[in-house]
């Protein structure tokens, strides 16, 4: 604890004045335009990624970058698409994977988790992105985890397509989705081509995007 006590003092000292009108200004609003939808991991921090300054993105996180699919009984990641789209109007939504991802290793590897019950029922909102990845052949263990991010990425994107508010704002041309994988070792990120259904270098083509918004229909 006492490393955050000496950060939270850091942040008051320095990094606050430095934006004090920033933080004038948003005590009383907030106008984010991504979600940004990743995992728990302590090695992946959005703002850091991707740069971003406190109040740009809205952000859920949780094992595995999950999103489940809308039901009777939605939850707090539902509850926070919903308002992220109906409410704050966001834009864009990206649901961000990553390399040595501890969830989807042990999906990947079938790892038996019957002394994390909570944890099994969670992942099996993963369950489709596993049947795939089971279907086929991996030269390697680390193949194997690498194609199960990736189309974990993949069934994240279906299972938000089911979210009432998502569905609107997309029929009303207002919102674009986007998957990506972070590579902790190198900083690299790929991005779902929407037409390939492939993941290309972010760096290399800055405009993929795996749902684009749909042109508005003219009265």
């Amino acid at each position: 604890m006492k490393a955050l006590i000496d950060g939270i003092l850091k942040f008051q000292s320095e990094a606050f004045p430095k934006r004090s009108d920033l933080f004038k200004h948003l005590a009383t609003t907030q106008h984010p335009g991504t979600l940004f939808i990743t995992c728990s991991d302590s090695r992946v921090v959005p703002e850091l990624l991707t740069q971003q300054e406190p109040g740009e993105l809205f952000v859920i996180r949780n094992a595995g970058n999950i999103v489940p699919s809308y039901g009777p009984q939605p939850g707090g990641v539902s509850a926070t698409v919903e308002y992220a789209v109906a409410v704050l109007g966001v834009t864009d939504i990206v649901i961000c994977g990553h390399s040595d991802c501890g969830a989807m290793t042990a999906i990947a590897s079938c790892k038996c988790m019957d002394h994390l019950p909570a944890v099994s029922g969670w992942l099996q909102h993963a369950e489709s992105a596993k049947v795939i990845n089971q279907s086929r052949q991996h030269i390697s263990d680390a193949a194997r985890l690498s194609s199960m991010v990736r189309e974990n990425v993949i069934a994240q994107l279906a299972n938000i397509q089911t979210h009432p508010s998502v569905r609107l704002a997309q029929e009303k041309g207002q919102l674009n989705l986007h998957g990506w994988v972070y590579d902790i070792e190198t900083g690299a990120v790929e991005a779902l081509d929407g037409a390939s259904q492939a993941f290309v270098s972010l760096a290399e083509h800055p405009t993929t995007c795996a749902v684009a918004a749909k042109v508005a229909a003219v009265a």
